[in-house]
């Protein structure tokens, strides 16, 4: 299971990358292992305002549909538009080409409840313990 050390993680299986005011979102490899071969990806349009903790898109896979949920509180400034063409790059590069959204984080944005890469594979291997 690849794990970029410079990400932060989520305990959705979201993971983030922050440059400036503007974060970068997508799935973990964890996450795409788990779904399976991903057939479909709905995003939210550009302009839309997402909350944290709240879902703002949809993965369907041959396996599950499964909620995709905002890392943290900001507005949408870009999505990938070659996901909905070509859905399988979020199991090919999900993070690289497979990224989801840009989103501009808004002033009041606590960013403490993301995970590092170390917290976020223990979380995993807690959780497949259960």
């Amino acid at each position: 299971m690849e794990l970029p050390e410079d990400l932060k993680y989520t305990r959705e299986h979201e993971w983030v990358s922050i440059e400036e005011n503007v974060a970068t979102v997508g799935i973990t490899d964890h996450a795409q292992e788990q779904l399976g071969e991903v057939v479909f990806v709905e995003l939210p349009g550009v302009g839309d305002r997402v909350e944290k903790s709240e879902p703002f898109g949809v993965v369907e896979s041959t396996k599950a549909v499964s909620d995709i949920y905002a890392p943290l509180t900001g507005e949408v400034t870009e999505v990938n538009d070659d996901l909905p063409d070509s859905p399988e790059l979020v199991n090919e590069d999900p993070y690289g080409d497979g990224w989801m959204v840009k989103i501009t984080i808004g002033e009041d944005t606590d960013l403490d409840d993301l995970m590092t890469a170390e917290e976020y594979r223990q979380y995993i291997e807690e959780s497949s313990e259960e």
